[in-house]
């Protein structure tokens, strides 16, 4: 699996790039492979303001349907459109073509409280 290491993430397996005062936020490699194809992504939070660990929307498989929680607090400013028709990209590429949404920061000091690469793996067993 892979862990890139500039990203950070969270417990509840989402992962974040931060660029000024901008995250992008997707599921991790290991989220994507225990949930299975994935076939339908429902984010209706862009304009939303979304508090830290808030559910910001879901990501439907084959055999479930699994919240999506904020890492970080902040307002969701843009949706990947490219998930309504292709949401296999989060299986194929979760960290590229496969981002979620892109959010700008309320606080840029919450992204210091998320977990580095390595703490990312201890908490699987990677």
């Amino acid at each position: 699996m892979n862990f890139p290491s500039e990203l950070k993430y969270t417990k509840d397996h989402e992962w974040v790039s931060v660029s000024g005062n901008e995250a992008t936020i997707g599921i991790t490699d290991f989220a994507q492979r225990e949930l299975g194809d994935i076939v339908y992504i429902d984010i209706n939070t862009v304009g939303s303001e979304v508090a830290a660990e808030e559910v910001f929307g879901t990501v439907e498989a084959v055999k479930t349907v699994s919240d999506l929680f904020m890492p970080v607090a902040g307002t969701v400013s843009e949706f990947n459109s490219a998930l309504n028709d292709n949401p296999e990209l989060v299986n194929s590429d979760p960290y590229g073509e496969g981002w979620m949404v892109k959010v700008t920061l309320a606080n840029a000091a919450d992204v210091d409280a998320l977990l580095s690469a390595d703490d990312y793996k201890a908490l699987i067993g990677a």
